[in-house]
């Protein structure tokens, strides 16, 4: 549901300054707080790979996998939350932006109180679908149990970050991720290790960094927070507002999961040619990872930009806003393509030791490079359309874009490896053109012919 011009009455326009120091101070810290999320899956697989036993890695990967995909039930509090607060800083509407982090921790500890009631469902549906072996499932069974346990935190904790960025404080978004990660690093050496809990210990040291985020970010939260204005109980429970919030929630959690059903997709085919290439694939997906913590960054900064100028009816600043961070996506996904292109053999050679795996790998090299130019668009798009909360057009347009990308594959399945890769790479290009071509009737409804 687009919700950027719910009244027929235009409102005033709020004109404030875009800037490339804007666009910058928006973009940097929320690149590096993205990639502090990488950096606590590699010591927490190293911790665990250090206990002696395959089956405890496996039971980590598949547990850490079924809780990403539970909650992507519920991701829309970050993104939405960053897009709907943008626009009430947008409308200097105090109230609302206080009315939209209430709601949305409201919305956390319900649904991370669900999520705790059904751990058994929901363990017993992911090892369904994942068929792990006997001992990977009791390890993943171990660790899914206790991570879940956060699960009101965890959630809390996108609503925060999300609230942070929707006011343009990147930089606090940073401390929070930093808090969020560092303390989870720390942890997971100390109880996995040191105190020798093993898997249970990483696990617990996720909960416990989530609940001292939840902490910290609450006490930011409150002191950013005008005391001398509050929204009234029946503004945060506004049927209306809880309506468009699962509209905003629904149209979401599409594209999030069509979106990991192509990443999916992508690694079944790949299976299909053998563990050789399933793992140089697997090696050179890391490129487009990397590629995506940095082109999410500046995402971000057009969610925060966008946001606020639909909320304070500012064309000039819309506009101005996706040419800058456009400017500076393609500037960074050149410079990314760049160092892939020139470095991509070392990296291969530094993610894996295994010869044939590598000589698979520079095979197909360029493909991984390109996926930060094709790519670059959608991201940029992604950002947007959050920012704006046209989640209903994004949504659309994801389904399109899947749909062209099982055509792509199907039309070039003979050609195997590479047409995997071509099919990849049509996904993203589609979903960038899609959204471009729907971006000027959009802004025409929002902001008027």
């Amino acid at each position: 549901m687009d919700i950027a011009h719910a009244s027929t009455r235009q409102p005033a326009s709020r004109p404030f300054a875009v800037t490339h120091r804007m666009v910058i101070g928006l973009a940097l810290p929320m690149t590096l707080a993205y990639m502090t999320t990488p950096i606590l899956g590699l010591v927490d697989t190293a911790v665990v790979g250090r206990l002696g036993s395959a089956a405890l890695i496996g039971g980590l990967a598949v547990g850490a996998i079924i809780i990403d995909v539970a909650f992507t039930t519920l991701n829309f509090l970050r993104s939405g939350t960053t897009g709907l607060t943008a626009q009430a800083v947008g409308r200097e509407d105090e109230k609302e932006k206080q009315a939209i982090l209430f709601r949305a921790l409201v919305i956390a500890l319900a649904g991370g109180l669900a999520m705790i009631a059904l751990i058994p469902g929901i363990l017993w549906a992911g090892l369904w679908f994942m068929a792990p072996g006997e001992a990977v499932a009791d390890a993943t069974s171990r660790y899914f149990t206790i991570r879940m346990l956060g699960a009101p935190f965890a959630l809390a904790n996108y609503a925060l970050l999300g609230w942070l960025i929707g006011l343009g404080r990147a930089g606090l978004g940073l401390l929070l991720q930093i808090v969020l990660n560092g303390t989870n690093i720390v942890l997971s050496i100390v109880l996995g290790l040191s105190l020798e809990y093993g898997l249970e210990g990483v696990a617990w040291a996720t909960v416990v960094a989530e609940a001292l985020a939840f902490a910290v970010g609450s006490v930011i939260c409150w002191r950013l927070l005008d005391h001398t204005i509050r929204p009234s109980l029946q503004r945060i429970f506004d049927k209306a507002a809880l309506i468009r919030i699962a509209n905003l929630n629904a149209d979401i959690m599409v594209r999030s999961f069509l979106l990991l059903l192509a990443f999916a997709f992508f690694t079944a085919q790949g299976a299909k040619f053998g563990e050789t290439v399933l793992a140089a694939n697997a090696v050179l997906m890391n490129f487009f990872m990397v590629a995506g913590f940095f082109l999410d960054g500046m995402a971000t900064a057009a969610e925060q930009i966008v946001g606020r100028a639909v909320g304070a009816h500012h064309r000039d600043g819309f506009w101005r806003g996706i040419r800058l961070t456009l400017f500076w996506n393609t500037v960074l996904a050149l410079a990314l393509f760049g160092v892939f292109w020139l470095f991509g053999e070392a990296l291969i050679n530094l993610i894996t030791t295994l010869e044939p795996v590598r000589e698979e790998a520079y095979r197909w090299m360029i493909f991984a490079a390109l996926t930060a130019l094709t790519g670059v668009i959608a991201f940029q798009m992604d950002g947007i359309y959050i920012g704006a909360t046209w989640s209903r057009e994004m949504s659309v347009m994801m389904i399109l874009s899947f749909l062209a990308y099982l055509a792509v594959w199907w039309l070039l399945r003979d050609l195997g490896n590479p047409g995997l890769w071509i099919a990849l790479h049509s996904f993203l290009i589609f979903r960038g053109i899609t959204l471009s071509a729907r971006l000027p009737v959009k802004a025409n409804q929002t902001f008027g012919d």
